[in-house]
């Protein structure tokens, strides 16, 4: 097993996810606005961040190289458990939109935003977890489609479940609870 120190092995590790504020703020718009949101999922996001500090690790159990087993693997990307992982997958992803015509939310870094003439398409970032919706379907298939061309992904269809949160999306509007959590709550209690 390894362990890392602050100040030695990292100093920063802060990588911002979405607040439940802000998905509801996500989900309130998107009513208003009368469009479906969808979820994908980011298979292994984390080996897709690069490390930019030196890290390394010891050769594992079993994988140990007999000419030089004293040697250790110095780490290219981020691997799960990393404290540096969270924040190197954040950049790659943030980079990769920004970079195809997105722009960063101004007050939640977590939201990314593109205007297309008229109509507008949002993406909600949790860690591997995204949430997307626009006014135009077509643009959500580009979206589904350009995050495919990078990144191993699963598309979820029609958002029902996030961070703790029931989404029903009908004609009438959309429609939150968090029933499940407090069955959770109370069966745990």
């Amino acid at each position: 097993m390894y362990t890392q120190e602050e100040g030695i092995d990292y100093d920063e590790v802060f990588a911002p996810v979405a607040r439940i504020e802000a998905i509801r703020l996500f989900l309130a718009y998107a009513s208003f606005k009368d469009f479906v949101v969808y979820q994908m999922d980011v298979k292994s996001a984390f080996l897709y961040g690069k490390i930019e500090e030196e890290v390394y690790v010891c050769q594992p159990p079993g994988f140990e190289d007999p000419d030089f087993p004293d040697r250790v693997y110095k780490v290219e990307k981020a691997l799960y458990g990393l404290h540096q992982a969270p924040r190197a997958w954040y950049e790659t992803l943030s980079t990769y939109l920004l970079d195809n015509e997105f722009q960063r939310g101004k007050i939640d870094k977590t939201l990314f935003i593109k205007r297309y003439k008229g109509d507008i398409l949002l993406v909600q970032v949790y860690v591997d977890d995204i949430i997307f919706g626009s006014t135009k379907k077509e643009l959500c298939n580009a979206f589904e489609k350009l995050m495919h061309e990078k990144f191993q992904m699963s598309s979820m269809g029609e958002l029902t479940f996030f961070l703790g949160l029931q989404v029903q999306q009908k004609k009438d509007g959309i429609f939150i609870s968090q029933d499940k959590y407090v069955d959770e709550i109370l069966k745990k209690f």
